[in-house]
């Protein structure tokens, strides 16, 4: 199973998800989704936006569990 764990990436750089939502241009309500795992395909241009701003990779904020 593929689960977001922006959540956790977001305590991490201690940024809010408003603040990511300006950061990156993406609506807060499609931030929102991502951060509570409401995602049923996962777009790269919005995967992509967030991790620049929060200058991080993939795995940082999508894991993989059996």
């Amino acid at each position: 199973m593929v689960q977001l764990t922006l959540r956790k990436a977001l305590e991490r750089a201690g940024i809010t998800r408003y603040e990511l939502s300006k950061r990156t241009g993406i609506q807060y309500q499609v931030i929102d989704n991502y951060y509570k795992n409401n995602v049923k395909r996962y777009d790269s241009y919005i995967l992509d936006r967030i991790c620049t701003a929060l200058d991080c990779s993939v795995s940082d904020i999508i894991e993989y569990k059996k």
